[in-house]
């Protein structure tokens, strides 16, 4: 079940490597439209460059006003076991087929659901356009639901034989026509029962915004505590893309309001309260320096040298895009203390931040959302939260790093670099001895995919394969087939993940391009049987 839990998290990861770029995009537009950074005349309605910068600003907005049709597209891209294009249309096809019924049985029987589709779809009202059709706004909530039901009809009857004269029914068209019969109770459903979610989820924004200070604490742990069981995305995903803080997500809200609050002179805070709960890219950015700090100085001096290769890169990409895993597994599994020690400190400082008024849309990194959703905008009539939260930032970097180096000292964590747990290189050299034989190399440029694939025990032993931000999460038939830890780290590795079936292997930022060498390399019968990779770590 675990698996499957995270495989679905996993899977989540997706579309929501679309939201950066886009955040960009509509944070420098607007930005550009603030007549307190370019003036006036150039923000003009009958100007040319406000009329540019207008068009492009709703290119930008494409991504956030279509959220749910964008994750219920994507995740079948992560879930579907075959065919994911297939599945993706499957999904679409049926996600509106949903959305269809919804409207129709509630324009016939709205009082008997207690709904009343005559209104406008304006926020509030429990309705919203999708697609062009007036129906219950369910965000991603709904979204992620129907894919995930459509994507394992897909995965159980897309492949399912049927007679000769029913040919032109298989495949995706026999998906469809099962997921539109079960669409029908799953929209009377929905209809029945989401209106009490509606008034759950206002309640438990009610909460939220009453616990102040400990719900920013609670939730920042929980969302950093969970990062190693992929569960982390079923935290930050119904508070920054959902309606569990905001309606609309906070990353949307956000958006749409960045200019009236880069203009108020109001304290943000009491502007945008729920602003507490997008604060934890602050342990990415400020905690990241402290941890890195900690581990280079607390390693032998004669290894620094190599150790400060392993955490430059990863620190800079925790920073610059809020990737943090490269990072957190270098230690999180050599010590879950200090894991655990990490999350007090990223929800205590994204606290103490609260606390000092600062809010905003920052759980990602400097480039992505600091500088672009909030620094630069917000700097003008509120640079005081800005060197505050820079100020605390700081601090709490001084506080990660003595931290971790009395942690470290103290219990004789085998960090990186420290005596006997020394940064080492592989060569050929090593991965040979660690083999005991060579055999034929694989094709150079799916090299390390196919040392993975051997290492996995070929393509026979993989039921599924999965991936999330830097991570392969595979399913075996049999873990003994595997190869040890030391050889996934030869191929390029950052380490090794194994809970039963399920093995993660931690590739790095490129995982995605990993895996679909990895699928390629499966799907081509050649390649069924395990073969050496002693090239694959040249």
């Amino acid at each position: 079940m675990l698996s499957q839990i995270q495989r679905f998290g996993g899977a989540m990861f997706t579309p929501v490597l679309l939201f950066p770029f886009a955040g960009i995009v509509v944070g420098i537009a607007i930005m550009l439209s603030n007549p307190l950074f370019v003036g006036p005349a150039l923000t003009a309605p009958d100007s040319l460059f406000a009329q540019i910068v207008h068009i492009i600003e709703e290119g930008g907005w494409t991504v956030f006003r279509n959220m749910p049709l964008i994750f219920a597209v994507g995740l079948p891209i992560g879930l579907a076991k075959q065919a994911q294009g297939r599945a993706c249309l499957a999904v679409l096809m049926s996600f509106l087929t949903w959305n269809y019924l919804i409207n129709a049985m509630g324009m016939t029987w709205g009082t008997f659901f207690g709904v009343d589709f005559s209104i406008d779809p304006i926020p509030g009202s429990g309705l919203t356009m999708m697609a062009g059709i007036k129906t219950l706004d369910t965000s991603i909530i709904g979204a992620i639901a129907i894919s995930g039901i459509v994507t394992a009809l897909h995965n159980r009857y897309f492949d399912k034989p049927l007679p000769v004269f029913l040919g032109i029914f298989q495949g995706t068209s026999f998906v469809v026509i099962v997921a539109f019969m079960v669409m029908i109770p799953c929209a009377w459903l929905t209809l029945l029962g989401w209106p009490k979610v509606q008034m759950g989820i206002e309640s438990l924004q009610a909460f939220l915004r009453t616990a102040g200070a400990l719900g920013v604490w609670i939730y920042t742990f929980l969302e950093r505590i969970l990062i190693p069981t992929g569960l982390h995305h079923f935290v930050y995903g119904p508070f920054i893309f959902g309606p569990a803080a905001v309606e609309g997500g906070i990353q949307m809200y956000w958006a749409q309001h960045l200019q009236e609050f880069s203009q108020s002179t109001e304290p943000l805070k009491t502007l945008f309260p729920q602003g507490g709960f997008a604060l934890h890219g602050n342990s990415k950015v400020f905690g990241s320096v402290g941890i890195a700090l900690a581990l280079y100085y607390t390693a032998s001096p004669e290894n620094r040298v190599r150790v400060a290769g392993l955490l430059i890169p990863a620190t800079l990409t925790a920073m610059l895009v809020g990737i943090t895993e490269p990072l957190e597994f270098t230690f999180l599994f050599i010590s879950p203390l200090l894991f655990a020690a990490h999350a007090v400190l990223a929800a205590t400082m994204a606290t103490v931040m609260y606390m000092c008024g600062v809010v905003g849309n920052m759980g990602g990194g400097l480039l992505d959302q600091f500088l672009p959703q909030n620094w630069i905008p917000m700097f003008h009539n509120h640079a005081s939260m800005v060197l505050t939260q820079i100020g605390i930032g700081v601090c709490f970097t001084g506080i990660y790093f003595a931290v971790f180096r009395f942690l470290i000292l103290h219990f004789n964590l085998k960090t990186p670099g420290r005596e006997e747990s020394e940064i080492k290189l592989y060569s050929k050299a090593d991965y040979k001895a660690a083999r005991g034989k060579t055999t034929a190399a694989p094709t150079p440029a799916f090299g390390q995919a196919a040392g993975f694939l051997d290492a996995l025990g070929g393509a026979r032993n993989i039921r599924s394969v999965n991936n999330c931000a830097t991570r392969l999460r595979i399913t075996l038939v049999d873990m003994a087939l595997t190869q040890s830890d030391d050889i996934f780290k030869a191929l390029g590795a950052h380490g090794v993940v194994r809970h039963g079936d399920a093995i993660q292997v931690i590739v790095g930022l490129n995982v995605p391009v990993v895996r679909d060498q990895l699928e390629t390399l499966m799907n081509d019968t050649s390649l069924t049987e395990p073969k050496s990779m002693t090239e694959a770590v040249s």
